[in-house]
Formats: structure tokens, sequence, C-alpha cells
């Protein structure tokens, strides 16, 4: 065969193989994206079962062949916590589910949890190849990333990642959420001491007393926190660090460093007439005393009111949290008060068709301006301005404006407000020296230091609120950042 052809026999062949190739991609690009088992929606809203179900071995492996592998894979971009998404899912392509679990933990303290509340639609699948070019679905790596945690946990062979030895180093981290267990998770490996506390009587933060276990359950998280301690995590609860211990007393035991992630606790109200009467309360108050506290038994220390006509303020999560969890302690109607249109609501689209499903109501476009009450005090209605969209406001959505004259009121017997919340002040106004924001979060620079070189924070104490896979992804930044400084 002369030079010439063999140049022509080798261009032949690679474009059989090209061709081999874009059929193949072509394939898997005509797959239909799988679909989430639920529990049937009239069943679910009356107890607190886990509304999603996961997916089959058949449907996770289907779904993985939908990932295209990209050279460049934008998803990545997307994951706070830098997740080697095509890894994992070509593992479940392949069946290797157990390594699957164990690409995630290699940057993920938490991955059965991440795969359950984190935001993917607006983060890693946002930047999937399929929604960036092909405006097709994305690939379900949230789905996918849930199925390899629950399989490895469901076969009993759960797996620890790679850990560093010893280095005879302390580190000490104020609350148990996900910024905090993220952080402790990668100090552990490694190779530190790692003693976390917590203010409250159980371990997880916000993550426990904050998300229902109809869309978390605790055993999930419960599975996550033991795989910490068999990592030598140390957890101490009831201990409210700037009371019970001051940094100085942690500084005195021998502390190298510390990472603040003691949360967003304080709830922020609308500052309305009549916000003061009884059955009003936070859905910090409301979600922690039901979820921490045994508040749905009417015969607990602390039960919570329990209302026939339940109005949740907000158009977030944590709102659709409330409602969800107040149509499952019985109230005939349900309402979400949000100002805004639905499009603008920040809350994730499958909370927004869960809650549907389950018979909330929606009452967009509305804003609480009054609550009156009976004479023992407690609320019976509230007047509702009507609202519509204006010009955008600082954050890109459209401001809401009053209605003129364009009043209504509704009867209700429970109003739950969720407008956000303020990091928690303790720790802020304990510690000399530590610069905090107009916002009373605690500043901090790139690596998450603050202005005391031995601490660092992260997740909604400096954030002021966010998601948990940015929490977590403030806890990798700062224990990479605290590890560099300690060696």
């Amino acid at each position: 065969m002369t030079r010439e052809e063999k140049i022509a026999a080798a261009r032949q062949a690679d474009w059989r193989e090209a061709l081999r190739k874009s059929m193949k991609a072509k394939e898997r690009t005509d797959l239909p994206r799988v679909e989430m088992n639920e529990l049937d929606a009239e069943y679910r809203s009356h107890n607190r079962e886990e509304v999603n179900q996961g997916l089959s071995k058949e449907q996770a492996m289907q779904e993985a062949k939908r990932c295209l592998d990209c050279a460049n894979p934008t998803c990545m971009n997307g994951c706070p916590v830098e997740i080697s998404i095509p890894s994992f899912i070509k593992n479940i392509e392949r069946g290797e589910f157990l390594e699957a679990a164990k690409v995630l933990k290699e940057t993920s303290a938490l991955p059965a949890v991440c795969g359950r509340v984190c935001p993917q639609e607006k983060q890693c699948e946002s930047q999937c190849f399929y929604v960036q070019k092909l405006n097709k679905p994305a690939v379900a790596i949230g789905y996918l990333e849930r199925f390899a945690a629950d399989y490895e946990r469901e076969s009993g062979q759960i797996s620890l990642p790679e850990m560093a030895p010893k280095n005879g180093k302390k580190v000490a981290v104020v609350g148990s959420g996900p910024a905090g267990l993220s952080f402790a998770g990668d100090m552990a490996k490694y190779g530190y001491e790692v003693t976390v506390y917590e203010a409250l009587h159980e371990i997880g933060g916000v993550l426990k007393y904050g998300i229902p276990e109809f869309r978390l359950p605790n055993a999930i998280v419960e599975v996550e926190i033991d795989n910490l301690r068999k990592m030598g995590v140390i957890f101490h609860k009831d201990v409210i660090i700037g009371k019970t211990l001051t940094m100085d007393d942690l500084k005195a035991e021998g502390f190298d460093g510390v990472f603040v992630a003691s949360g967003a606790g304080l709830p922020n109200f609308m500052n309305i007439p009549g916000e003061n009467l009884l059955n009003i309360l936070s859905s910090n108050e409301y979600l922690t005393r039901v979820n921490l506290m045994d508040a749905a038994n009417p015969e607990s220390d602390t039960p919570v009111p329990f209302g026939k006509n339940v109005a949740v303020i907000g158009g977030g999560n944590t709102a659709m949290d409330s409602v969800r969890t107040a149509k499952r302690l019985g109230a005939e109607r349900a309402m979400i008060i949000y100002r805004r249109s639905e499009e603008e609501m920040p809350a994730r689209l499958e909370e927004v068709k869960h809650a549907k499903e389950e018979g909330v109501e929606f009452m967009t476009l509305h804003n609480p301006i009054e609550y009156l009450g009976d004479e023992k005090g407690r609320v019976t209605q509230m007047r509702l301005q009507k609202m519509e969209l204006g010009e955008p406001d600082a954050s890109g959505r459209r401001k809401p404006v009053p209605v003129e004259g364009a009043i209504e009121t509704v009867d209700v017997d429970v109003v739950v407000v969720s407008v956000g919340v303020s990091p928690n002040p303790l720790i802020p106004s304990s510690v000399e020296g530590l610069e905090i924001s107009r916002k009373g979060t605690i500043v901090v620079n790139d690596d998450m230091r603050s202005s005391i070189p031995t601490i660092f924070a992260g997740g909604d104490i400096v954030r002021g609120g966010a998601t948990v896979i940015l929490a977590m992804g403030d806890g990798r930044r700062a224990a990479a950042a605290m590890h560099a400084q300690l060696s």
C-alpha cells in the first residue's frame, strides 16, 4: 500500500469512527429524561412519608446513558462542591453503583442529602449540554446522585473517603448544618481532629429542624452524620458557643482554628398591624417545633396551633415546606400568599408542583397589610393588598407595586411568616475584633477567613440565607484555606 493509500485509509477510518460516535450521541440525545417515582398526592398529603421515591436500577442506568461525557463538562461549573459529575454518572451507566458513590464522597460529605434538596435545576443541571446547546431537558444529575447514595446505604457497603494520617492538630466547628458538616468532613480527610458543637439537641442543623421529613427524612441525615463519626469527627450537642463556651474557651482547649457555621436563625417579620396576634408565628418556629419537638402531637409540651385556614406568607422553599406541613396537620384551606407572580418565586419548581398537587392554594400578587383578631387576641382575618409587577428591582425581578383600592379580607386562624431570616447574632456580638457587616453577617475574604486569622466562617452566617449546596461549598473552601494556613 502506498503512502497516499495509507493516508486515505486512515482518513476513512477516522470518518467512520466520527460517524459512529455521532450516531451513538444521537441515540443518547433522543432518550427521554427519566421521571421521578412519587407517592400519590392525596395519600401523601395526610402523612410525613417521603414524597419522592427514587429511581430503580433500570431507570438510573437508562438516565445515565443520556450523559454525553463531554470533553468540557460544563455541568461541573454549576456545582459548588465540584463533584466529578460525568465520572459518577458513567459508573452508574456501567452498573458500578458503589463506585459511583465513592466518586461522590471524594468531594461531598452529604450526597444523599444533596440529591434530595439541592436546586440542581439552577446549578449543575442548568449548565448541562442538553440545556445549553440542545434546548432539551438536562441529565437528571440530582436524581442520579440520590440513587448512588441510596444504593450504597441500602447495600450495607458504605465506604469512607481516603483519609490522610492524623497530623496532631485540632479544629472546632460551630454549628452542625450543611456548612459545618462539609467543613468537618474535609478537615477530617486532611488529618485533623475535628469537634463540632451544636446548640440544639439534634445534630444536623437546618437539615433537621428546617426541612420536613416528607422532603428529607431524618434517617437519611443520620446516616450521613454517622459516616462523619466513623471518619473521627466528634459531635457535642446542647452547647451554645458564645454562651456555654466562649471563643477563648475553645482557644484554651487547644483548637488551632475555628469554623463558624451558626446559621441564620433569626426570623424576619413584616412589622404590619396585628402581627403580634396569637397564632401568627415564623416559619423557623413552626418547622422547628414540628420537626424536632413533636409539635404535631396535640399532647406535646410545645404543640403548634392547628388551623383550618392556614396562610403562609412567602414564596421560597421554606414557605413551601411550611404550607405543605400545614396541609399534613389538617388544614382544610392551606394558602401561599406571595407578593410577586409565580414566575418570580424563588422556590424550586418541584416544590411548587408538589404543593399544587397536594391542594395548596396560591394567592400570588397579594401582600398582607394587616391582621385582625378576636376578643381573645387570636388572629381571625388578614387584609391583603392586591399587587401588580412594575420595573425590575436590584435582584432583577420585577418590583411589586400596590393596585390602588384593591384590598380583600380573608379568613385565617393560623399565619406562618416566611419572608427571610437574619444571621444568628450571638457569635458576631460576643467575639471582640470580629468584623461584622451592617446586615449582621460575618465579613470574610475569598478564602472564608474572617478579620481574626484563626476564625473562618461560611453558610448563612456569611450569606444571610442560602441553599444547602452553597453552604457546603463554603465549608469546602474554608477547609482548604484553613488547611493551607495551618500547614
